[in-house]
């Protein structure tokens, strides 16, 4: 695949992915599309030496694999990621009417900058389940798909110190506004109601003979901004868009997986809730990726057995070394877009790369003529995470983290490389075969 092709899929999957719902549905699609066998967790696996497959928790983590070889002697190579990402989320309760204006009552999901997310044209999308004409629940993905709601700013002339101190308030100031009611129309207004209208009119556009909605009974919603990735920069050297953390990261595992006919085993898992500590179900610290890798290897030995000749590449976005801002990295470890994909190190152990997962890693990029950079934060500040500590953890097995450089990490809109992301996904692919 060449660089072209692959940023304009990549393009195309954050697009059709507002959530981690939505990409988990479209990874499925592709695997789908590829041969790859749907498994479920309630049942039991006769899972074959040759085999393609994959398997989903909540609808927003996803495992897939390909196996060619004994597990025992050769390992598997595996690839992590995670499908969330910062954005506000909708309150069980959300409607709030004030001066004829109807508000969604928002919580802040991950650690988000929030001054983006005012005044971008915004939609709401999510899972909605609800209680069908036959008593039973459904499940339905929703997206409006077009601008629904504004966090509008404050006014400079009524806020002054706007641009020297202005403070958030995440009760107060971050409610979109969704529409002015109007005049003598009741207080009262259902946001439930809105979502049974979108939820039946998409059941009724689906050839599925599913029955009609008759009420909601809970959902998972976050807005997020319309604006289309693209790409960006006098000579097309960027790629903006929202969710790149870590969207970019499914993708390219993705289609590095897709893409390899190597004899090695493959695996990628695609976690949810990482941007909120990982301890959920979906999450890193949950039991998905080790309940499968059990499955697959028949017992605590072969499992041990299998760790020790096997790789997890866990892949995340790194901070790039921003031009306004150089004093906020280390001189020798700020890394530079369309550099390579930065090795990510850290000796508290906040990244898992250790100097064996490291070397491996770059020979791996040596080996696909890809370049390769070094992050370590500077040592007077605190150091993020990622899956990596926690997956090394739970399994035992080596983990060098690893991701592209980003502008504006965890804003509405983030800013990457062009030839990082098509170079992470040769390096990937690599890694597989």
């Amino acid at each position: 695949m060449q660089n072209e092709e692959f940023v304009n899929g990549l393009l195309d999957f954050i697009k059709r992915s507002p959530t981690p719902f939505h990409a988990v549905q479209t990874m499925v699609e592709k695997l789908e599309n590829a041969g790859y066998k749907r498994l479920t967790e309630k049942e039991s696996w006769d899972v074959n030496q040759q085999g393609r497959y994959f398997v989903t928790r909540n609808d927003s983590s996803i495992i897939a694999f390909r196996l060619n070889r004994p597990l025992l002697e050769h390992g598997i190579q595996m690839v992590g990621a995670h499908t969330d990402s910062p954005c506000l989320k909708v309150k069980p309760n959300p409607e709030m009417v004030d001066n004829q204006y109807l508000q969604l009552g928002v919580e802040v999901y991950g650690g988000a900058l929030l001054n983006p997310w005012f005044d971008r044209d915004l939609s709401l999308a999510g899972r909605v389940s609800y209680l069908n004409e036959d008593g039973q629940i459904g499940h339905e993905l929703i997206d409006w798909q077009k601008a629904i709601a504004v966090v509008p700013s404050l006014a400079i002339h009524l806020d002054r110190e706007a641009n020297e101190n202005r403070k958030i308030n995440k009760q107060t100031d971050l409610p979109p506004v969704l529409m002015r009611l109007p005049e003598n129309s009741p207080e009262d207004v259902s946001f439930n109601d809105l979502l049974l209208d979108l939820v039946n009119a998409q059941l009724d556009a689906t050839e599925n003979g599913r029955h009609t909605a008759t009420r909601v009974l809970d959902y998972e919603l976050s807005f997020y901004d319309v604006q289309e990735p693209a790409v960006v920069g006098l000579n097309d050297d960027f790629i903006a868009s929202a969710r790149l953390d870590n969207l970019l990261s499914c993708y390219t595992g993705l289609m590095a997986l897709l893409d390899n006919d190597g004899e090695q085993n493959a695996l990628l898992v695609c976690n949810d809730h990482e941007e909120v500590g990982s301890v959920s179900a979906s999450g890193a610290q949950g039991n998905f990726l080790k309940s499968v890798l059990n499955r697959l290897c028949g017992s605590d030995e072969g499992m041990s057995r299998t760790m020790c000749s096997s790789l997890m590449v866990s892949a995340d976005n790194a901070h790039a070394i921003h031009p306004n801002y150089t004093d906020k990295h280390d001189a020798n470890h700020g890394p530079i877009i369309n550099d390579g994909p930065v090795i990510k190190v850290n000796a508290s152990q906040r990244y898992a790369t250790n100097s064996e997962s490291g070397a491996m890693f770059k020979y791996c990029c040596e080996l696909a003529d890809v370049p390769v950079q070094s992050f370590v934060v500077r040592s007077d500040m605190g150091c993020g995470s990622t899956i990596g500590p926690i997956t090394a953890n739970e399994l035992g097995v080596r983990t060098v983290d690893v991701g592209v450089p980003t502008f504006a990490m965890h804003s509405i809109r983030e800013l990457a490389g062009r030839m990082d992301a098509y170079y992470l996904y040769r390096v990937l692919r690599h890694c597989f075969s």
